[in-house]
């Protein structure tokens, strides 16, 4: 049996190592990120050197617990972290957050025996794992999933499809949901999750073609008579799936936030650099109001998404339900990109519509994020009714 819990017990970083994290991967970012985003965007390319730097830099193992060799960032450093690497290349960050995402559920709901075996395999990099939960007929709603998986002795035999798996082709193991008893009502009670890793039987379909979020693989994956043993179903009981697959959704949609975070405000550093060197009439484009009025909505925007976001990762840390916070926080920060990346477009002009310069990428980038970890349409629906459940008429 599992002797995991819904609880957190607190992350805590001393402010000065925060800092001293952040510069790190700040120097790293320069030096080595920068210089290659746009040939790796513009030709799709996988950043096998990078992905091999960030193992080394200990983000595979970002928010895993240093009993099982992770960092154990809480989650406002992890925020901030991927706030810093969106700003330069938000493709990257879905390589190491879909993986910990896998992560999570192992040490949240799985077995000792499943954490000892799994985590610090995946807190080195050793194992690139993924989270696959969409199928064609089952995104928003997850529990309408067709993939089943059928008792046979020691084993379970998986059949379905998944599409859109971050990490499809380049990734070794996935957290994989399934249905364990398709006639069970309500739905969810017959969902389970399993640890599966790529062998016979599972193979990486087509890789899906984007409109942006390029070099990080999306992929289908099918899975015929895949045979897996019992002790891959996370906790070891069935029936728990959706809980456990829903339950990292605060921090992915926090990650979803700090990524539209990280595109809001590299889209304002590019326009207001911008916007002090273009001249147009004898002075800079930033001095004509028109330019000003965008860069102060640009500015306030970019700034509540920070805010609302670290709000979000603060309550995480407390250990206190934050799918209200979360939500908000994926919502406005999601919508804040795409409108800075759209100003900054505007402010730049015909420069900004050219593929030589970075903005039409983070243009391409942003809607993303209005769309992952459940659209903002969705968003909506979970924060009206959290807030109206939170505040009851007496």
């Amino acid at each position: 049996m599992s002797t995991a819990t819904a609880d957190r017990a607190p992350n805590r970083l001393d402010a000065a190592d925060e800092e001293q994290l952040l510069r790190s991967i700040g120097r790293w970012l320069e030096r080595e990120v920068r210089p290659v985003v746009k040939r790796h965007d513009h030709e799709d390319l996988y950043p096998y050197a990078i992905v091999e730097q960030m193992k080394e830099l200990g983000l595979f193992g970002a928010t895993i617990s240093p009993d099982h060799g992770g960092l154990g960032l809480p989650a406002g450093t992890y925020a901030k972290l991927v706030m810093d690497i969106s700003a330069v290349w938000m493709a990257i960050t879905g390589i190491f957050n879909s993986h910990l995402m896998l992560a999570l559920a192992v040490e949240k709901f799985g077995t000792e025996a499943q954490k000892k075996t799994w985590l610090p395999r995946l807190a080195s990099g050793e194992i690139q794992g993924g989270l696959a939960l969409t199928e064609p007929d089952a995104g928003t709603d997850l529990q309408a999933i067709r993939m089943t998986a059928r008792r046979d002795g020691g084993d379970y035999v998986i059949n379905g499809t998944k599409t859109w798996i971050s990490n499809g082709r380049e990734g070794s193991c996935f957290a994989l949901l399934v249905k364990t008893d398709p006639g069970a009502e309500p739905r969810h009670r017959g969902m389970s999750l399993f640890i599966a890793p790529k062998g016979k039987g599972f193979s990486a379909g087509r890789k899906l073609e984007k409109l942006g979020y390029k070099s990080i693989d999306s992929a289908e994956l099918v899975f015929e008579d895949y045979r897996i043993p019992k002790d891959h179903l996370i906790g070891e009981v069935e029936g728990l799936g959706f809980q456990q697959a829903t339950g990292g959704l605060e921090l992915g949609r926090i990650n979803v936030a700090a990524r539209g975070v990280g595109i809001a405000e590299g889209a304002l550093r590019m326009a207001t650099e911008y916007a002090q060197l273009r001249k147009t009439f004898g002075k800079p484009i930033g001095q004509h109001q028109a330019i000003q009025l965008k860069l102060a909505d640009m500015a306030t925007r970019a700034r509540a998404a920070r805010l609302l976001t670290l709000d979000a990762a603060a309550a995480f840390d407390a250990g206190r339900r934050c799918d209200l916070e979360a939500g908000m926080a994926k919502y406005f920060a999601s919508e804040a990109a795409l409108e800075n990346a759209t100003e900054a477009m505007r402010i730049h002009g015909a420069t900004g519509y050219s593929t030589e310069h970075d903005i039409e990428r983070l243009y391409r980038d942003a809607p993303l994020t209005c769309i992952g970890e459940g659209t903002n349409e969705m968003q909506r629906i979970v924060i009206a009714r959290q807030w109206l459940k939170r505040h009851p008429i007496a």
